[in-house]
């Protein structure tokens, strides 16, 4: 782990909060859609979410 200071720490805390709120909700959405293209879209915004979501965990150590 990297050595970082609680400011940092809590600003990755928050920013991995919001990551894992915009993954759920897009891949949610792309379940309830009738559109496949736009399913599909969705799909790949949950993915970029996690990846960044995960990314971030790898920061902290996770």
């Amino acid at each position: 782990m990297q050595d970082l200071t609680s400011k940092e720490l809590e600003l990755i805390s928050g920013v991995l909060t919001v990551e894992g709120l915009a993954c759920k909700k897009a891949r949610a959405y792309s379940k309830t859609l009738t559109d496949q293209d736009l399913a599909e879209c969705f799909t790949k915004i949950a993915n970029e979410h996690e990846k960044r979501y995960n990314a971030l965990l790898e920061i902290i150590g996770g």
